[in-house]
């Protein structure tokens, strides 16, 4: 398992070649390589997307505890971001049917309609201010000629909910390099590139990145960094600089302790749980529930908790098709996935043969800068109070960055070690 990340993108690779038609919506296609495909394209109007549904949402935080318990091994610092993920395979479900659908519904957690209706008002609902800003972008990228027909209703439906720009491109080393100028782009530079090379194979690659930056609401001042212990679970010690602070969300659910530390602006937040004596971190994500942790960061306790942040950067890579699989989507990774709602192939079925997933995050003084990005290759075939509680992170710990509005965790990942 590679260590190695800065943001978060969703890549379908088709092994076809690629024949944009974007006829059934009435789009006139250009012809010539790297063009932009939605250019001057109108999307539909579906009205306001209103608020994101409480189910809705629960569902994908559901989902998020699932990936993040599917992922973590207990023994190396792990850190996944399920909303990117979700983003990426949702735009890829618009291409499915049958079986292949209903197998990437389930695992989801909600079926296609309300997939796509959850991004549309989530990202609708997303307002950058100048201290805090969370980003999510999507791209379709087609080998240039070939026998592959593209579904322009594929196309549409993508571009409706998702904000999917597509581009028609020669998938040489010129195209290699426009797709990783557009990942530094839209990830603030955190990705500076997310693919090595592209093969004759590939011919259709689905993008989604995602970047976050904000400022603590109450930086950490000079004199509240200083040197302390982190323990390891196999009792190493490490010398790392710890930020002590107060806040005044206290959480326990039983199994672990943790607290809430706002953004600027309150609608994000850093959430920490750090499992009780004599709990391990990894039989505590074990019983990590998606409904009982929104529960649990939706009804804080009140009052003054002592912390203690070690200041930590964590990068991690993953590839993701086992860790579906064992999840339950099997089929869309074999001959019998049926995704033609993506296009007609000259040359076999379409599958998908790996989902990449890359993270990144830095905690500081200052705040939270964090990416990912998820390639999917597709081929054919309360009141004060006396004695403050505390709550030290100086042992192996979960951590989750938070969407305070629907309560979704939009990163979660535990910290093993938090040396060099």
């Amino acid at each position: 398992m590679k260590k190695k990340i800065t943001a978060f993108i969703l890549l379908a690779a088709l092994s076809l070649a690629v024949c944009v038609n974007l006829s059934s919506c009435g789009i006139t296609v250009p012809v010539s390589a790297n063009d932009d495909l939605m250019a001057g394209v109108e999307p539909r109007q579906l009205g306001d997307p209103g608020p994101v549904k409480d189910a809705d949402a629960a569902a994908a935080a559901d989902f998020a505890v699932r990936l993040f318990r599917a992922c973590a091994d207990g023994g190396e610092n792990v850190l996944v971001s399920p909303l990117s993920v979700l983003a990426a395979l949702s735009m890829t479900a618009n291409g499915a049917k049958g079986e292949t659908l209903s197998e990437m519904e389930t695992v989801l957690g909600l079926d296609r309609d309300d997939l796509n209706a959850f991004f549309r008002s989530y990202m609708n609902a997303l307002k950058p201010t100048e201290k805090s800003k969370l980003s999510l972008a999507n791209s379709i990228w087609f080998r240039d000629g070939g026998g592959f027909e593209a579904n322009g209703d594929f196309l549409a439906a993508n571009a409706d909910y998702y904000g999917a720009d597509a581009y028609r491109a020669p998938f040489d080393g010129s195209t290699l390099k426009k797709l990783n100028d557009w990942v530094k782009e839209k990830t603030d530079g955190m990705i500076p590139s997310i693919l090595d090379s592209i093969s004759r194979d590939d011919v259709m690659f689905l993008v989604n990145a995602l970047a976050f930056d904000a400022e603590w609401e109450t930086v950490y001042l000079e004199n509240q960094i200083r040197d302390g212990e982190f323990t390891r679970e196999d009792g190493v010690k490490k010398t790392v600089p710890m930020m002590h602070g107060a806040e005044w969300d206290y959480l326990d659910d039983g199994s672990a302790t943790g607290f809430i530390k706002y953004y600027s602006g309150g609608r994000y937040a850093f959430v920490a749980m750090l499992p009780n004596e004599g709990v391990s971190l990894s039989d505590y994500i074990a019983s990590l529930d998606g409904e009982k942790l929104r529960e649990t960061i939706s009804s804080p306790e009140s009052g003054e908790v002592l912390t203690m942040i070690p200041k930590f950067g964590t990068e991690y890579s993953v590839p993701l098709a086992d860790v579906l699989k064992g999840m339950g989507m099997k089929l869309p990774f074999e001959t019998a996935a049926d995704f033609s709602g993506l296009g007609a192939s000259e040359y076999g079925p379409i599958i998908i043969g790996e989902v990449f997933h890359k993270t990144f995050i830095s905690v500081d003084e200052r705040g939270t800068k964090a990416g990912a990005a998820t390639i999917v290759e597709m081929k054919a075939g309360s009141a004060f109070m006396e004695e403050p509680k505390a709550v030290y992170l100086d042992r192996p710990f979960v951590y989750m960055l938070v969407d305070t509005e629907t309560n979704l965790p939009f990163f979660i990942g535990a910290l093993t070690d938090a040396g060099e």
